[in-house]
Formats: C-alpha cells, structure tokens, sequence
C-alpha cells in the first residue's frame, strides 16, 4: 500500500515486464484539464500500474459513480477512492471534493484510464457508438454531442478496426444519459441539423435584410425567430457560408476590422451629431465598439494639436506650478488710454482700448502659455491611441484651451502693433484691411516661436517677424496680380477713366526716383547696398531678408539690422534736409 499518497494500489495487479516507451506514450497522451489534483494523482496511479483488467473495473465503477452524484454536494475523497478502488487511504481522507468539480474531473478519469487500457471496440462486451453515429441517431449535430459531454454523457476510447484511437460511447452510456436528460435529448432532436433547403433559405433571407438596411446581430435574431433556430445556429450558418462564398457573402461590407476610413466617417458623423445608437444601427457595430472608435479617434486628433513651445528651467522645479498658473500680476501705474490713428474702422480703433502689457505680465503669460503646452505634451507622451484614457484626454484638452485662451490674450494685447506697421506699407496698388490680416498672422506664429526666457520685448521680435513677411509676400502679391488676368477687363474697358493725367503721373515718378537717388547717394557703399537689396529698390531683384543680405556681404544678421537702422536714421536726415515728403 501506498499511504503517504492517499492513492490506492492495493488488491491491483501491476503489469509485469510493462515496456517504458509504453508508459511515456500513456503518460503524454493524459489529459491535464483536472480540478482535483487528488483525483488526477489517483488517475495517474491506474494509468502506471493497474492492469487492463483493473482499469476497466475501476473505469465502470467511475461511471456508476458519476451517475450518482449530487452537484450540490461535496465528497470525501476517502469515500470518493474506496467507490472506484475499493480501497481506503490512510492520508487526505479529510479532504473533500465538491460534486461538481467531480463530475468534471469523473469523465476525464473515465475517458484516460480507458485510453490507457487500449480496448478494442469489438471486445467491449456491448455496442460502442462513435460520434457521427450518435449524431445520426438522434438527428442532431456532433457539436450537440461535444456539448452533452460537457452536461454527463460518459466517453471512452477505444481501438476502431484494431489500430485507431477514438472516442466511443457504450450502449448502457448513452442509455443511462438519456434516461437521466430525456427533456435536453428531445430538445435537441427537435433542433435536428440543418437541410441543405434550410440553408439556402437562411441564407437567402439573411440577404435581403442586408439589403433592407439590417445589421448582423438583427438578422441572425430575425431568422432565428422565424425558423424557430438558436440565434447561434444562424450566425454560424451565415458565417461558414460567407467564409465559402467570399464573393457572393452575406456580410461581404458589415462586420471585420474597421478601416481608418470608416473611423474618420463615424466620427466626423457623431460630431455633427449624430447618436451613438444611430451610428450603432448605421455601420452595424456595438454601441461598445461606437465607444471605442470615438475614443481612438478622439485620441488620434490629440496627437494632432500643435504643442510646441519654448522649453524653460523653471518647469522642472517641484511646486512651481501654482506659481506659473497664478492669475496675471496686477500693473503698478495706471493703463494710459492710447488714442488710436484717425481715420481707422471702429473695430480697429477699438484695438487701442486694450492696455499694453507690462514688461513682467508679459513674462507671466508667456511662462503661462508655454508650461501649459509643456504639461499637455508630456501627458500626450503617455497617450496610447488604442486604449486611451478619457480622464487623460480630458485634461490634455483643457490644458490646450487654456494655452490658447492666454496666447490669444497675449495677441489681443498687441493687435495695435500690427495696424501701425501695416499703415507704413500700404500703397495705392495695397489693400490696407488685407495686410492687416497677414500681419494678424505673422503676430500669432510670433507668439508661437517667441523665447521669453532671453528677457526681450516682445513687441520688437513681433514688429521684425511682421515686416519680413511684408517684405516677402508683397512682391509675391505683384507678381501673381501680372501673372493671372481676369475677365473682367472689359468691364474695366468700358469704364470711365478717372485717374489723373499720365504724363504728369511719370513726370513724378521721375522725381521721387531721383531723389531716392540723392537720399542714397548720402549713404556709405555698404549701408547703400543692404539699403538696395531690403527694400527692392534694385527693380531686377526681389527684396532680401537679413539673412540672406548676410550671406552675401559675409557677416550676421543682426550686424545687417544695426547697419540698416543706422541708414535709415541718414536717409531719413537727407530728406528732412531736402524737404522730401515721406510716407506715415
């Protein structure tokens, strides 16, 4: 006897001489599924030492056993081994097993000790059903006898034609089942298997609701009311038939992986808003899956925003946040009230109501604007599309709208900016509200790029950002108007010609060619040449900027800038001594 184990070997008979591969190939061919470990330790014990004649012995009283049991119950073990052994163990006779675990763990004995027994089907003693036969014989599939094994329809294995293994079912078995489930067995014969007419039927049905507009889930439930079917019987019906009819598939659109495409469509379609139900009905899809893609999408647009900024020291300090987002430090003087240019449209004088910035608010809305573009990116790092967070992108979302609040306070106080600079260049052949708004432009992509920790003006890097946009699109605005004709010159040809006299037009154009000449000529050869080549005053060239008058005269930008400030102050000089009229 076998004590310590708890398993039972006394009254067997263990095979004499038993060849070791014989042993390895029982041992492989075990199944592992158990729940009880006792009642796989003793399946293990008859499969290695019982003889065949034992293991079919303890395999009948396995399966009377199985027949008895209360699911609602537990057992001994030790009354569990003395049933299928007529043996009590000496160690866990205290543990129990729960009858449901055992029920389980029963047909797995049944089923591995059989095998190990290598019984041929014809030395049984009774009839031995294989599957298809007993799927024939009651007129259902072999997935309903798979499932009545699971619910207590006892197997074995055995040898067919004496050399192949499989699973069989004796007669009293399958009797001893049926006895005990008569309701599941006519259940299932009255759900018999599919005629090929029923097939074609389910699936001609199915394909004309497609047609009407309806979604998987609805025409499985549809048909399977209708032919008195399980709503399973029909998805699998429909899904082995689209798997061998690819062209001609029921669901050949619904259903699958979703495209980006469609992604974009249920999105775009829910923030014109519509439902989540009705987009639910309209791509076929789950309210879950609807859920799921607007996530994803919503995400996606995430890590779309434009959250570059300046990076700055003091946004790695511990506790500087409340700092950073303190409410805008109040001015110590005063706001003056600026009186804005005559002449302008009350929403640009309007602009000159907004109170300048003071140097350190200035600094405050920049730190301000980018640690909250900062904080947004390092959440966004985190992000992962496909199972993003929506506490996550909630607060990444409202930290972009707050930068964007404080950038646009930043912009708003410097709009005047853009109205002074704009009025020095406009011209005849100039619409001054156009330039306005390329200006607004340039103002809010100066916002953008400004590094605030240098302590500069905001207001000076603003005004160059400006003006080299002028100087850059203007002529390109000259260029495409000679380039592109209308059809509208024939209008322009029947209309009175109110413009001054032509010759006295050239006449003073002569004039102010000639004294630029002379303002120049007061000018050394390189503050003449930057002059030239900035302003486009040499009409075979397109205006520079101060980089590129750099490269070519071989020093820096900046140096460009001090060198063009200081000619202008001359040429601004010479033609207040030759009472030549500059424009504003």
């Amino acid at each position: 006897m076998v004590a310590t184990t708890g398993i039972a070997n006394v009254g067997r008979e263990e095979p004499q001489g038993t060849p070791t591969w014989q042993i390895r190939r029982e041992e492989q061919a075990m199944n592992t599924g158990y729940v009880s470990t006792l009642i796989k330790q003793l399946r293990d014990q008859q499969v290695r030492v019982a003889s065949r004649d034992k293991k079919l012995e303890h395999v009948n009283r396995a399966e009377r056993l199985l027949a008895e049991l209360d699911q609602d119950r537990s057992y001994p073990y030790e009354y569990l081994c003395y049933r299928i052994t007529e043996y009590r163990p000496d160690s866990a006779a205290s543990v129990a097993v729960p009858g449901k675990d055992l029920a389980h763990d029963l047909r797995l004995f049944v089923e591995d000790v059989s095998d190990s027994a290598d019984l041929r089907a014809e030395d049984a003693g009774e009839p031995v059903h294989t599957v298809e036969e007993l799927s024939k014989m009651f007129n259902v599939s072999t997935k309903t006898i798979s499932r009545w094994r699971e619910q207590g329809l006892v197997s074995r294995r055995f040898l067919f034609d004496g050399k192949r293994k499989r699973v069989g079912f004796l007669r009293s078995s399958v009797e001893r089942f049926v006895t005990q489930n008569e309701a599941r067995v006519r259940r299932g014969e009255r759900f018999s298997q599919l005629t090929d007419d029923e097939r074609r039927d389910i699936v001609e049905r199915a394909r004309r609701m497609v047609r009407a507009g309806g979604c998987p889930t609805e025409v499985a439930k549809r048909i399977a009311t209708h032919m008195n079917r399980s709503i399973e019987t029909i998805r699998y019906t429909l899904r082995q038939f689209d798997e061998q009819h690819p062209h001609q598939a029921v669901f050949a659109e619904q259903g699958g992986v979703l495209t980006d495409d469609v992604k974009q469509k249920i999105h775009q379609q829910f923030r014109r808003g519509e439902s989540v139900e009705a987009l639910s009905r309209k791509f076929c899809r789950t309210k879950t899956t609807i859920y799921r893609v607007l996530n994803e999408m919503r995400a996606r647009r995430i890590h779309e925003l434009p959250l570059d900024y300046m990076h700055h020291e003091s946004f790695e300090k511990a506790g500087i946040e409340k700092e950073i987002l303190a409410p805008l430090p109040a001015s110590e003087l005063p706001a003056k009230k600026m009186r804005g240019p005559s002449g302008l449209p009350p929403y640009l004088a309007a602009l000159y109501e907004v109170p300048l910035l003071t140097r350190e608010q200035e600094y405050h809305l920049f730190r301000k604007f980018n640690y909250l573009k900062h904080k947004a990116t390092k959440l966004r790092e985190r992000l992962d599309p496909a199972h993003a967070r929506t506490g996550v992108m909630d607060e990444i979302e409202e930290l972009y709208d707050t930068a964007v609040k404080v950038k646009n306070e930043i912009v708003q106080a410097n709009l005047r900016l853009v109205v002074s600079i704009a009025k020095r260049h406009v011209s005849g052949s100039e619409d001054f509200f156009a330039l306005v708004s390329d200006g607004n432009m340039s103002l809010i992509r100066a916002a953008e790029k400004f590094d605030f920790s240098r302590g500069n003006k905001f207001s000076t890097y603003a005004s160059w950002a400006i003006m080299k946009n002028y100087a850059r699109t203007i002529p390109d605005e000259f260029k495409r108007r000679d380039r592109f004709r209308t059809s509208q010159e024939e209008l322009f040809s029947a209309t009175q010609d109110s413009r001054g006299d032509q010759l006295g037009e050239e006449a003073n154009q002569r004039l102010r060619e000639r004294q630029v000449e002379r303002i120049l000529s007061r000018l050394d050869e390189r503050e003449r040449k930057i002059i030239v080549s900035r302003f486009g005053l040499d009409h075979t060239r397109e205006p520079l900027t101060l980089k590129e008058v750099g490269s070519e005269m071989g020093v820096t930008k900046e140096r460009v800038r001090q060198i063009e400030s200081r000619a202008l102050d001359k040429a601004r000089q010479a033609a207040a001594e030759d009472h030549v009229e500059l424009p504003d």
